[in-house]
């Protein structure tokens, strides 16, 4: 049986290094080959051994950066690439989304968009900015096939503001493992000790300056590690040169090795995730599927993820007041409901069953 084409654009590429999109098209690769023939369209500069293909996908590169502003022309030629020889073009993200209406004469392909955590909201953008991706956002929901929305909270937004209906698919967490501290005690000589944990993109809609500051002007009895792309903005810079000498916190560069990444994580006392803006976030059911208690800005979208079982706070001072009571929640209680939660809506076989099953309803 011949199998029919998919495209896949929006993503920096595969191997996955860092990034929630990545991870997820990096996992569903253990199936979506088998069922497609699939073409992904990568950052030529993140992949200077150019594969020609992985994991059964073939891989195109482009000379244009996947991420900031050339992120739309990026995703454009992405998409225009993508108008022949395929039968679905799977779009992760809106900001490429402008250019569907124009590539539909010229397609057969069911186009399917991801629209990812209602982006236009994030803190980082402008003003001009922002209204673009709402823009593109609405272009998306009018134009594509089918829409993917990977929270609730998304879902229902869809179906409120444009009065659309969309799939409901999250990511998966199951890639995640325990990793014993010993080995890496002389590494981290903290790891054997309770600390807080966060792994992030370093860019304000994640709080992280709150959670910084709380840390480091407050007499806690545990440190902070942070892992982040610190040396990616000014922002993550003045950050870094403001606390990485700061008591009670430890900065971290990003870690690509997964057992490394893994050790610091799965060891936490509590993990502390500050994101405000964005959808099913990759690193929050990562840490929910290694059974970590989690301490979540009180925003719709991680309430969903966790299903109101975690600690919340909304500002510095409630996230303060949780930290000093931490003794009087139940660990271990909490970090059974987060692994059961995980392994019963987070598993990637599962999901890449929706994916394939989202397709063929196409």
């Amino acid at each position: 049986m011949i199998k029919k084409k998919l495209a896949i654009v929006g993503i920096v590429g595969v191997p996955a290094n860092y990034g929630g999109f990545e991870t997820l098209v990096e996992y569903l690769l253990d199936l979506l080959p088998k069922f497609y023939d699939v073409t992904i369209y990568c950052q030529s500069s993140s992949y200077p051994e150019k594969m020609d293909t992985y994991k059964g996908a073939k891989l195109v590169y482009l000379n244009l950066k996947a991420n900031g502003v050339q992120s739309v022309i990026y995703d454009s030629i992405s998409l225009w690439k993508s108008t022949k020889g395929f039968d679905y073009i799977l779009i992760l993200g809106v900001s490429g989304a402008i250019s569907i209406p124009m590539i539909r004469p010229f397609t057969k392909a069911k186009i399917v968009t991801h629209i990812d955590g209602l982006e236009w909201k994030r803190d980082k953008w402008g003003a001009f900015a922002k209204r673009f991706l709402k823009f593109s956002e609405s272009v998306a929901v009018k134009y594509s096939d089918s829409i993917i929305s990977d929270n609730k909270h998304i879902y229902d937004y869809v179906k409120e503001e444009y009065n659309a209906d969309s799939h409901l698919i999250a990511y998966g967490a199951n890639h995640v493992s325990y990793v014993d501290p010993i080995p890496y005690k002389k590494k981290y000589s903290f790891i054997t000790s309770p600390y807080i944990f966060t792994v992030c993109r370093i860019e304000p809609e994640n709080n992280i300056e709150m959670q910084l500051k709380v840390f480091s002007e407050n007499d806690l009895s545990f440190p902070y590690v942070i892992v982040g792309n610190w040396n990616a903005s000014d922002y993550g810079m003045r950050l870094y040169e403001k606390y990485s000498t700061k008591k009670n916190v430890i900065l971290y560069n990003p870690i690509y090795a997964s057992e490394e990444l893994n050790v610091l994580r799965s060891n936490c006392h509590y993990y502390l995730h500050g994101h405000s803006a964005g959808g099913t976030n990759p690193s929050l059911v990562e840490a929910m599927y290694l059974g970590l208690p989690i301490i979540a800005f009180g925003v719709n979208y991680n309430r969903e993820t966790t299903f109101n079982q975690a600690i919340y706070f909304n500002n510095s001072n409630e996230l303060y007041l949780q930290l000093s009571k931490l003794k009087e929640y139940d660990r271990d209680e909490m970090s059974g409901v987060m692994y059961k939660l995980a392994r019963k809506n987070y598993s990637w076989k599962a999901i890449n069953k929706q994916y394939v099953k989202m397709l063929k309803s196409l």
